[in-house]
């Protein structure tokens, strides 16, 4: 009897386990579309179907936009979908040369006739039997679109895919239109152009009759069509939100729409944006946006050090009393803050030499950004409160910079609508008090031993300044050869006579004693003087690798600039355009012959000077180096730096406190060309003196404004007049 119990046991278990593997067998084959069977259906939970992906982009286009419109939404929004995105065209299109990686799907017997409801219908066929179980939502834009990705995805994550959701701008047609579309009088459907976005279980509802209603269209326009299909076999109508206007926002403007000023509430509000018909325009949208993103980054950094100065304080801390940064930086705290400027019509202020001026561009700009942010907070929760805020008007205000930020004070004159329950419309008047923080600083790490002992070539041009080049050698001898820093220097001569050659011949074969042959270097120029074709002769010299940095004999230099050269220039990826501080004439704010001193009544920072550079060989080739057609001083620089914004490389700009342009007398040579001689002219105007100076130098002799009354009044009696 035992034996038996056992033997029985054994093919129980044995049926058993052979059961269970079928079972589980059956389980785990997927289906025509890769997907186990289990995964089918309604019930699927929210956490299998975000294991595969969150939103699948699908944009409609047309073989001849592959290399410029598609090639500008795949390169700019389309990186940053949380999924994948596919370009759907006809059945002959291929990749194109200008963006070989374009992700295109060529669907099978679709060519790209307008109206374009087979591509449309057959592009939805196709995202759901290929994606329909990886991704939980479903863009259908036009290659004429651009998505604020980061903002559709917070969108996206607030709502439930499990459910059929229909999302998009609402429509009923045009007036033209109306009753010619065959809605009834509660049906919509969503505008294709900003974007129509579907949920899985929609898809899944509408796929499977999409050759119905291929074969029963009323109309040539293919969103109103896939708005019919949807809701008659997904049961769902697009939504009818208002906000949904301004969430995906269409410009009426056509071809002009985003070609303009950006900064603007529409654009601010928006999640898509359409249309945008040129590919640069796309480009500019996305930069824009881009840097909207780095503002919301800083300002939540902001926040996190607030935070922590709280946190410190609450626990007793020493840097309780300041501002504390990672790094364990204090800030200092100033007893006396800066006063108040006043913004009306105009800016008036205290520190300015000019105390009425008109309002700057960045002012105002300022200004309009920090009002449409606080209007917008306002407004955040406007549709719960059933009310809404809008700007009129800024009567005026104050605005000062502190140590640590902006402290700003406006009058507004607001429109106060409320729409829910008593309507009400009424003017009123409110201050907002902000400050703004500004952000820490940012270090970067370099590896200091091998970078520091890279040889930066100095290529110095000169052309009958004698006395110039002896006080350069002295300070390239005193900062570079006596310290046995690893520079070179490459003197590029143009003399219009044989003893000045001579004369700085023999200061660089001094050197040459002194320091070896190979410190310094001098050659002749060749043909009539000219900047540009000078530097790149002395670029000839030197190989690919060569790190090299253009100077002027006017410029002083100290030890510090030789770090900072070889820290801010990054082959192939970095050019370093220093801003050079400028002298005033010493003789007209001193009446002395030299100061050395840093400060507003001094000099000025040459913002718009570009001549001094730092680069590498390599780069300055690759760009395509000076334009050699330029001759004399002046607009070689400018050209340069166009080049260099029109490249892939980057461009770092910073004051620099170790260069200064020693002021010299400016003679603009009047057979320049027309652009060369008022460049001349202007830097010549802004080297006389500040204009504290000029105006004390005005104050003090009368006869100056004596003249100047005379001769308006003859300009104002003069016949011409």
């Amino acid at each position: 009897m035992r034996k038996r119990r056992g033997l029985s046991s054994a093919v129980l278990g044995l049926g058993c386990g052979l059961l269970l593997g079928l079972l589980l067998l059956q389980r785990s084959v997927p289906d025509r579309r890769g997907v186990s069977p289990h995964l089918l259906g309604t019930t699927t939970s929210r956490r299998e179907i975000s294991s595969g992906g969150l939103l699948f982009v699908g944009v409609m286009t047309a073989r001849k936009y592959l290399g410029t419109r598609a090639k500008a939404v795949y390169e700019s929004w389309g990186r940053e979908v949380p999924g994948q995105i596919g370009f759907f065209s006809s059945e002959a299109s291929r990749p194109p040369v200008e963006c070989p990686d374009l992700p295109i799907i060529a669907l099978p017997r679709v060519d790209d006739s307008y109206p374009p409801q087979k591509k449309s219908f057959l592009m939805l066929q196709h995202m759901w039997t290929r994606y329909g179980e990886r991704f939980e939502w479903f863009l259908r834009a036009d290659d004429d679109l651009y998505v604020r990705m980061d903002r559709l995805e917070h969108l996206l994550r607030s709502v439930d895919s499990r459910r059929p959701e229909y999302i998009g701008q609402a429509g009923r047609g045009n007036s033209r239109e109306f009753g010619r579309l065959s809605l009834e009088y509660d049906e919509n459907f969503c505008m294709g152009g900003p974007g129509v976005i579907m949920s899985r279980e929609t898809l899944r509802r509408m796929v499977p009759h999409i050759k119905h209603c291929l074969s029963n269209l009323y109309t040539a326009h293919e969103d109103v069509e896939l708005g019919r299909c949807v809701r008659k076999f997904a049961g769902v109508s697009c939504t009818w939100s208002y906000e949904m206007q301004s969430i995906l926002y269409h410009n009426s403007s056509g071809d002009l729409a985003f070609t303009g000023k950006l900064k603007s509430k529409e654009v601010h509000r928006a999640i898509s944006m359409h249309p945008v018909k040129s590919p640069p325009h796309m480009y500019r949208l996305h930069n824009y946006m881009r840097g909207l993103k780095i503002q919301e980054l800083q300002q939540k950094r902001i926040e996190l050090q607030r935070d922590m100065e709280r946190m410190a304080r609450s626990l007793s801390s020493p840097f309780s009393t300041d501002a504390y940064y990672p790094s364990g930086r204090k800030i200092q705290t100033y007893h006396r803050l800066p006063p108040w400027d006043f913004v009306s019509r105009s800016e008036y202020s205290l520190v300015d030499s000019n105390p009425r001026r008109r309002i700057h561009s960045d002012l105002r700009e300022g200004l309009e950004d920090v009002t449409r942010e606080v209007m917008a907070s306002i407004n955040a929760c406007s549709r719960q409160r059933g009310r809404l805020v809008e700007e009129r008007q800024a009567l005026y205000g104050y605005r000062r910079r502190t140590a640590v930020g902006v402290d700003t004070v406006l009058d507004l004159l607001l429109i106060y609508k409320k729409y829910r329950g008593r309507k009400l419309t009424l003017p009123v008047r409110r201050h907002l008090y902000l400050h703004q923080h500004f952000t820490g600083l940012e270090t970067r790490e370099v590896p200091s031993d091998d970078l520091d002992k890279r040889v930066i070539h100095f290529i110095v041009p000169v052309s009958g300044r004698q006395e110039a080049m002896r006080r350069f050698l002295q300070n390239y001898e005193r900062v570079c050869l006596s310290r046995f820093q690893h520079t070179k220097l490459l003197v590029v001569v143009y003399s219009s006579n044989e003893l000045e050659t001579i004369s700085i011949s023999r200061l660089i074969e001094r050197l040459k004693r002194n320091y070896g042959q190979q410190k310094v270097q001098m050659i002749e120029g060749v043909g009539n003087f000219s900047r540009a074709r000078a530097l790149d002769q002395g670029t000839t010299l030197l190989r690919e690798d060569d790190l090299m940095f253009f100077i002027d004999v006017d410029i002083s230099f100290e030890m510090p600039i030789l770090q900072r050269i070889r820290r801010n220039t990054l082959k192939a990826k970095r050019i370093y355009f220093p801003v050079v501080f400028s002298q005033y004439n010493p003789k007209i704010i001193f009446g002395i012959s030299d100061q050395d001193i840093i400060s507003d009544v001094n000099g000025f920072w040459r913002l718009f000077g570009f001549g001094i550079v730092a680069i590498y060989k390599s780069d300055y080739d690759a760009m395509g180096g000076f334009d050699l057609s330029i001759e004399g001083w002046g607009k070689e620089d400018v050209d340069l730096f166009e080049k260099a914004v029109q490249s892939e490389l980057h461009i770092f700009r910073s004051s620099d406190l170790d260069l200064i342009h020693v002021f010299h007398g400016i003679n603009c040579d009047k057979s320049l060309k027309e652009h060369q001689l008022i460049m001349c002219k202007g830097t010549r105007a802004d080297t006389y003196a500040s204009t504290q100076q000029l105006a004390s130098l005005i104050y003090r002799n009368s006869e100056y404004l004596d003249f100047a009354r005379m001769k308006r009044l003859v300009n104002m009696t003069s016949p011409s007049a």
